[in-house]
């Protein structure tokens, strides 16, 4: 990659924050006080996530819940929709805790608001490069199979877009500009997704 390329990629995926520090001082000259305004142009350090994604999941939920309310799709009877939705509802909460305390021991911050501080490659990161995204998408799958409505499973689809434009093409960015090689990479050895 040439160097003007390099440039224009940190430029489109570094945000900037301005702050403003005003500093009142006494003049000795005057009675009042006279601001002096200095800026700093600062990168945020993280990837500007659209929301928390647990919050982007239970939005979602609450709405494809209340189309269940008015529109039901009946999957298949309700006993194998019952023992889908506790297989389901028991693998997505294991797969985000072994990430989060994957994370944790790696040294990272685990929240997308927050820097991150290590490129983690080992626990479910060996597998899928999201696997706290893949858990609230299987939480979503659950509550289709709980509710046995086709609507509210298929409202995965929205989430893992949303999740998918909103987060992880964001957090990629971001990782690929402050890891570079090592983490293109782990992108070139692990899916994004399963």
């Amino acid at each position: 990659m040439s160097k003007g390329a390099a440039n224009l990629l940190h430029h489109n995926t570094v945000q900037r924050v301005k702050f403003s520090v005003v500093w009142y001082r006494r003049q000795p000259q005057t009675k009042g006080a006279q601001p002096l305004h200095i800026e700093v142009d600062k990168p945020l350090d993280n990837p500007g996530v659209i929301a928390f994604p647990p919050l982007i999941w239970l939005v979602n939920a609450v709405i494809s819940v209340l189309v269940h309310l008015f529109i039901r799709l009946p999957i298949m009877r309700y006993g194998i929709c019952l023992v889908c939705g506790i297989l389901v509802i028991v693998l997505a909460p294991t797969l985000a805790l072994w990430a989060l305390r994957t994370m944790k021991a790696a040294g990272t911050n685990v929240h997308p608001a927050e820097p991150a501080l290590a490129l983690v490659r080992d626990g479910p990161f060996r597998f899928t490069r999201n696997p706290m995204y893949l858990a609230l998408c299987l939480v979503q799958v659950a509550l289709g199979f709980f509710l046995n409505d086709w609507i509210t499973l298929l409202f995965l689809v929205s989430l893992a877009l949303i999740l998918h434009y909103g987060v992880i093409l964001r957090e990629e960015r971001y990782l690929t500009a402050k890891f570079g090689e090592p983490y293109l990479q782990y992108k070139r050895e692990v899916h994004r997704w399963i």
